[in-house]
């Protein structure tokens, strides 16, 4: 270990971790009653997976293999890939969350640079920013009457705050020494905007977007177990439902690998745009 790097020792570290971990998963778990076992009555009754408990990470494995051998497969409206869920449940998290960015960055230059706009919504700001996303989809499954238009707009209502306040914050924090450089060289409002104010916030901007997604994903879970359908939301409800506690557990997993992503992707844009003083 003496002659690692300081990222390949964190690597072996939380590859320990993760090792004794499982491995205390799967000895913590007693011996479990076989399917062959059980009666007809039980099997349909489910009484077996309430008698087994939580399934060990040898059974989450497994499945996991399965579902990733072929997670593109459709067999039905109930029955469909691990793949295909997840597509989904990405589609509604990057349209609802385009449309959030659409609005939210330029609103927040504005914020940033005009104090009076600053006093004039902010109060507006303080009221909905509190409010659960997931408080807003009675009001719009009655008014858009669309289960998968209501989900993206769940999407869209969390995901402006993070990327308005950031980018306001970063618009206002660009010192005056900056822009009044720019005044001095007679560049127009709009090219100040894109060549001095945005350079010098994009880290702020990109960090409250990497907030909004990290919410968004969040909320897209619990969103479509609402409005059910498909997506890994409905996916994690319709297996418990089934009783079928592995398949819970590794759309689980799935849902923080595919979150660990999205939050990877956006820390690469991140370090993209950061600069040095």
């Amino acid at each position: 270990m003496a002659g690692l790097s300081l990222n390949q020792r964190a690597a072996v570290l939380s590859l320990l971790l993760l090792a004794v971990g499982l491995l205390v998963w799967e000895l913590s778990i007693p011996a479990q009653k076989a399917a062959t076992e059980l009666t007809e009555y039980e099997r349909l009754m489910g009484l077996g997976q309430e008698r087994a408990g939580v399934p060990p990470p040898s059974q989450v494995m497994a499945k996991a293999w399965e579902q990733l051998s072929d997670p593109f497969y459709d067999a039905g409206p109930n029955d469909k890939g691990i793949g295909i869920q997840i597509g989904y449940s990405i589609y509604r998290v990057l349209t609802g969350y385009a449309l959030a960015a659409l609005i939210a960055i330029p609103l927040g230059f504005l914020i940033g640079m005009s104090p009076v706009a600053y006093k004039a919504l902010n109060p507006f700001i303080q009221v909905l920013r509190p409010i659960s996303p997931l408080a807003w989809m009675p009001l719009a499954l009655f008014i858009i009457q669309d289960s998968e238009a209501s989900a993206i707009f769940v999407i869209f209502i969390c995901s402006i705050w993070p990327m308005l306040i950031n980018t306001a914050f970063g618009v206002a924090g660009v010192r005056q020494d900056w822009v009044n450089v720019a005044r001095t060289h007679e560049l127009g409002p709009l090219r100040t905007a894109f060549t001095v104010i945005l350079p010098a916030a994009a880290p702020t901007i990109v960090t409250g977007m990497r907030i909004s997604i990290g919410i968004a994903w969040l909320v897209i879970v619990a969103a479509e177990m609402l409005v059910g359908g498909t997506g890994i939301g409905y996916y994690v409800w319709n297996e418990w439902n089934n009783l079928d506690l592995t398949s819970v557990i590794f759309s689980i997993l799935m849902i923080g690998v595919v979150g660990m992503a999205l939050d990877a992707a956006f820390g690469v844009l991140q370090r993209a745009v950061a600069y040095v003083e």
